[in-house]
């Protein structure tokens, strides 16, 4: 049991495989709070640098290695590039959002195995059966919302979002490959920029930046953005 409040309980912490970094090893201790968090106990964790999956929360600790840095936006200061821009437009005009508590259907399942596989992101084996995309994407302990975004009636992104007291923090996006003008992952991003706006919220948390792994380099495209560096938030602008 760890102190704290709430409390959580320490449930895995041993060396593993590096998820991010080729033929390294990370430690990323998987940690259970006892109970759900208030916005505000969760906005803490954030700013500490925590990350949630499913139930749990963890934040790495490889021991020399600082590779992973958390990567928030600030939300009045960040300015989108034209680029930026002329994604969030489209968006807008072509996809329709529905807002609303993370769920499980066969078409949520099928749609982020898609994903993985027709991105070449799949690692190993791990294509999600029903359970494991509930535990991963639907189960939660702290106010997490999906992002679901259609074409018509054609469910072609899915995105899960935790609100905190002050922020908004990206968890997951997955999305179908076919749409690729409509640049569905980085338009989800400048959508939750624009809920945080909209609900009064500082910060958007987009998870881990990971120094040499490509498939984290799109987070940097936001800017001003804030990594934190031995425990430090600094400012990048460029």
């Amino acid at each position: 049991m760890l102190p704290g409040e709430p409390p959580e309980l320490l449930v895995y912490d041993a060396p593993t495989r590096c998820p991010y970094l080729p033929g390294l090893t990370a430690r990323l201790p998987l940690r259970l709070p006892v109970r759900r968090l208030t916005a505000t106990e969760f906005a803490q964790r954030l700013s500490a640098g925590d990350r949630r999956q499913g139930v749990l929360l963890y934040r790495p600790d490889c021991g020399s290695c600082r590779a992973c840095e958390a990567l928030r936006i600030e939300v009045d200061t960040f300015r989108p590039s034209t680029t930026q821009r002329r994604v969030f437009r489209r968006g807008e005009a072509q996809l329709r959002t529905v807002i609303a508590r993370p769920t499980l259907s066969a078409a949520r399942v099928a749609l982020y195995n898609r994903h993985k596989l027709e991105r070449g992101l799949l690692v190993g084996d791990e294509l999600l059966d029903a359970e494991g995309y509930a535990q991963f994407l639907v189960e939660t302990c702290a106010d997490s919302l999906e992002l679901s975004y259609y074409v018509g009636d054609t469910l072609v992104g899915v995105a899960i979002t935790d609100r905190a007291a002050d922020a908004l923090s990206a968890v997951y996006c997955c999305f179908d490959p076919t749409y690729p003008t409509l640049s569905i992952g980085t338009y989800s991003i400048l959508k939750q920029l624009a809920l945080c706006r909209a609900w009064g919220l500082r910060y958007l948390y987009l998870g881990l930046f990971v120094v040499g792994c490509d498939a984290m380099a799109y987070k940097v495209r936001f800017l001003p953005h804030e990594r934190l560096i031995n425990g430090t938030w600094r400012q990048f602008d460029r």
